[in-house]
């Protein structure tokens, strides 16, 4: 028997047994024994159930209640949520509680039947709530609904403040997501590679060793030792990784309840934090029919609140995504080198044709990470055994959608950039690791 049930069974025992002694009136007509019967039987639930609404009533506050929240919500995180009851009454209390939750839950029978021992025994209700938007989720009032334990009349109580939380992009995964970004090895599944700075921040004049690099030679030291001297400049430890998010059309499909576009944003936040603790600076854009949202990379103590503001309000038009636009920005306010990553979406090698020249055009000046999606209800489709015609027919549809998404990573390797297909639960690990790797091969 559901909460719901349970509750509206034992609120309404009084209803029940009048509903008895009314069957025993009728009976009544037909054994004169039993119309007496009922007689006493109905004065004596109605004296019952005037003292129970006394002995209810009694006290001026009963029960008193406190709800303690987080202090914002994580988007796709099971956030917890907890209620601590408080009986003021001489007597062991039944209580049904009833949560006002936000509508974004669409949950109607949120209740909680609880018995609390009498004068101020406490009880404690723990949940857990995963929201699936972003946004502002209000919390309305907790209404309490306590019963004697004869159960005849309910009192009903309206407490708790109505609070209104907002829902950012899953920051509680942070720690968990960014644990590799911790580590001082330089390699991660790679060759270690010697890193040799290219920054304009001299160092030190020095002899040239083989390995160094012979663009770096100082020919007037060099005259004047009679042999080969390099400059000498401090490596660049703080690169720029800019987190594009493509908020078109393409990017409003849904697995397990979250959008594309809500993995991607939870990936930028997760891969934001990753690069500043790599000492790395971190910042973002969007974009669909324009550019928007631009936060310029920087390293900071509040570039993460920065960009989890932005990433708050990050909505789709669901207009055609113009990379156009995207490409135009990048050229103008991004003047460094920096590692693009690109969080989009193709399903078809048409799809990438489009917009290849742009890709192409920003591989040029930046390393550019292309990070896109596989599809994983055509995946459990392809696992299935077909039994009817139908069935063969989506099988071989779907696999042709599986050969073109290894096809765009063929294509995309063939021009120099890097890309990640994934599935949308796994987005977070493998955009860290592939951040990490090109970070360990020396091209971040």
């Amino acid at each position: 028997m559901s909460n719901l049930y349970k509750s509206l069974f034992l609120n309404n025992r009084l209803f029940f047994v009048l509903g008895i002694i009314a069957c025993a009136f009728v009976v009544g007509f037909f054994a004169p024994f039993m119309f007496e019967v009922s007689k006493v039987a109905l004065l004596v639930i109605s004296l019952l159930t005037i003292i129970d609404i006394i002995v209810v009533y009694s006290v001026k506050k009963g029960v008193t209640v406190e709800r303690s929240l987080p202090e914002r919500l994580s988007n796709g995180d099971k956030n917890k949520v907890q209620l601590l009851i408080e009986n003021k009454y001489k007597f062991v209390a039944h209580i049904s509680v009833i949560e006002e939750l936000p509508f974004q839950f669409q949950k109607r029978d949120f209740i909680f039947p609880i018995v609390i021992k009498p004068e101020r025994k406490l009880h404690r209700i723990e949940y857990e709530l995963t929201p699936t938007l972003r946004g502002v989720y209000h919390f309305g009032h907790i209404n309490l609904y306590v019963s004697s334990p004869l159960r005849l009349a309910t009192r009903k109580y309206v407490l708790g403040e109505e609070k209104e939380l907002k829902c950012y992009p899953s920051f509680l995964k942070l720690q968990s997501f960014a644990v590799n970004a911790f580590t001082d090895s330089q390699t991660y599944g790679t060759k270690k590679v010697r890193r040799i700075g290219h920054s304009l921040e001299f160092e030190q004049i020095k002899e040239y060793v083989a390995g160094d690099d012979i663009r770096t030679l100082n020919w007037k030291a060099t005259a004047k030792r009679n042999q080969l001297m390099v400059n000498q400049y401090v490596e660049e430890k703080s690169q720029p990784i800019y987190s594009v998010i493509d908020k078109g059309r393409t990017m409003q499909m849904h697995f397990d309840d979250l959008s594309l576009l809500d993995y991607s944003i939870n990936a930028t936040l997760a891969v934001s934090h990753a690069a500043l603790k790599k000492q790395d600076r971190a910042g973002m854009l969007t974009f669909s029919g324009k550019v928007e949202d631009l936060i310029v990379a920087e390293q900071r103590n509040t570039q993460m609140n920065l960009i989890s503001e932005a990433l708050y309000n990050v909505a789709t038009d669901f207009s055609e995504s113009d990379f156009s636009q995207l490409y135009n920005t990048i050229k103008r306010k991004i003047t460094n080198r920096s590692l693009i990553i690109l969080y989009t979406n193709f399903d078809t090698i048409d799809g990438l044709n489009r917009q290849l020249p742009y890709l192409r055009a920003l591989a040029k000046n930046h390393l550019l990470l292309v990070v896109f999606f596989k599809n994983t209800e055509l995946s459990s489709l392809l696992e299935e055994t077909p039994r009817n015609i139908q069935e063969v027919y989506d099988r071989i549809i779907a696999e042709k959608f599986m050969y073109e998404k290894k096809q765009i990573v063929s294509e995309l390797k063939k021009y120099g950039i890097q890309s990640v297909l994934t599935r949308p639960q796994d987005l977070t690990d493998d955009t860290i690791n592939k951040y990490l790797e090109l970070k360990s091969r020396g091209l971040v």
